[in-house]
């Protein structure tokens, strides 16, 4: 599988061979230094589609409310659907159509995809700056807004990936032997 850990070492066997300064050999340039396995580690932050990589923590749809309504509904409306940004809610049924809507609940094949997406990327004015609990608690309210979980669903390590999302079957399998599966 395909990792930031993965993408640093290509970066810095590419750069180390351009001699910019990450190999011992190096003939340098003066600029650079060698990366530290803690900064490696604060961006190898990809979560799989079985889960791996999600941090500990535990959000439930009653706190997702609270938290989507404060940092997620004035780009996507009050309930996920309104707007101005994409919408998140509904669409069921529609790919097939002559006017697919993409949310979710209609395309997102996987719920651990969806973690990944809001820690990495929202709010949109603040990357990365809500908490692990914050984003299982508002993937949580985003799963039940779409009628995937019920209204006492608490998503955690264990349970967000024990997601069945309505479109899991949608996509063609990748296959590239590097790859590997995701189920």
């Amino acid at each position: 599988m395909y990792t930031y850990n993965a993408a640093l070492v290509v970066v810095g066997i590419a750069l180390s061979g351009s001699g910019v300064g990450l190999a011992e050999e190096s003939i340098g340039y003066g600029v650079g230094r060698p990366v530290t396995v803690a900064e490696v580690q604060a961006w190898d932050i990809d979560i799989t589609p079985t889960g791996a990589g999600l941090p500990p923590g535990r959000g439930t749809v009653i706190q997702g409310a609270t938290v989507y309504a404060a940092k997620c509904a004035s780009c996507h409306g009050p309930t996920g659907i309104e707007g101005p940004q994409n919408r998140l809610v509904g669409g069921h049924g529609s790919l097939d159509s002559e006017h697919p809507v993409k949310t979710i609940g209609s395309f997102w094949p996987y719920a651990t995809t969806l973690y990944d997406y809001i820690r990495r990327a929202m709010p949109w004015n603040a990357p990365q700056s809500l908490t692990p609990d914050e984003v299982y608690a508002v993937v949580a309210w985003l799963l039940h807004q779409n009628g995937i979980v019920p209204a006492d669903a608490v998503m955690d390590a264990g349970t967000l990936p024990a997601v069945r999302m309505p479109n899991r079957e949608g996509f063609v399998a990748d296959p590239r032997p590097d790859v590997g599966s995701h189920e």
